[in-house]
């Protein structure tokens, strides 16, 4: 074979050589793309227990929240803030000493996620006869995603009332609850007993150009 044929196919292999490679690295790209997401979203409903209670009570949230950053305008931040969302919460408290289930309803209005968790905050529009008078109270609540359960979920949520989130008061009566401000809420405390919740993190977005 002559060396200009060789040299041709050294070439040719070169070429296919570098095309698999950048083929490879675009599907590396869109795949990384595809595992984190542009927006952070939490989604999902489970049962969990109080690790300081012992009752029959069964207690339920739902989330169905999805960033949308920069689409609230407020006072002194006319663009809104990174941390912008929508969405719906439900709670469902079930007494059994009472043998009634409350429920209640709020829209989102704050997410913030890192790796397995995620902090929101929703608005109460919504309460059953009997409930709590929590209509136009902003509630916090937060979430660990353990990940696919194996058997038993290794999930948690943590939400702002119930004695975590207090003022001390001044000792003339019982502590009140303290106000809650956007994406506040504590730690993930209670442990998820069925179902489960889905955390989608994604770093939190600077301004949109030109604002």
């Amino acid at each position: 074979m002559s060396s200009a044929v060789l040299r041709t196919a050294a070439a040719l292999t070169a070429a296919l050589a570098a095309t698999v490679a950048l083929t490879s690295a675009s599907a590396a790209s869109a795949d990384q793309r595809q595992e984190r997401p542009a927006y952070a979203s939490v989604t999902g409903s489970a049962e969990f227990t109080l690790p300081y209670i012992k009752d029959n009570d069964v207690r339920t949230f739902t989330f169905d929240a999805h960033a949308v950053p920069y689409s609230r305008p407020l006072p002194g931040a006319p663009t809104g803030l990174p941390t912008d969302a929508r969405g719906t919460v439900k709670v469902s408290h079930y007494s059994a000493e009472r043998h009634i289930t409350y429920t209640s309803e709020g829209q989102v209005d704050c997410l913030v996620t890192g790796p397995h968790t995620a902090t929101l905050t929703a608005v109460i529009t919504k309460v059953s006869a009997g409930g709590p008078p929590d209509v136009g109270k902003r509630l916090g609540f937060s979430v660990y995603d353990g990940g696919k359960d194996t058997g038993k979920s290794r999930d948690r949520v943590g939400f702002s009332w119930n004695g975590v989130n207090l003022l001390p008061g001044s000792g003339k009566g019982e502590p009140e609850d303290a106000p809650v401000g956007t994406c506040m809420a504590p730690a993930p405390y209670a442990p998820v007993t069925k179902g489960g919740y889905t955390v989608h993190h994604a770093d939190l977005l600077p301004p949109p150009p030109g604002k």
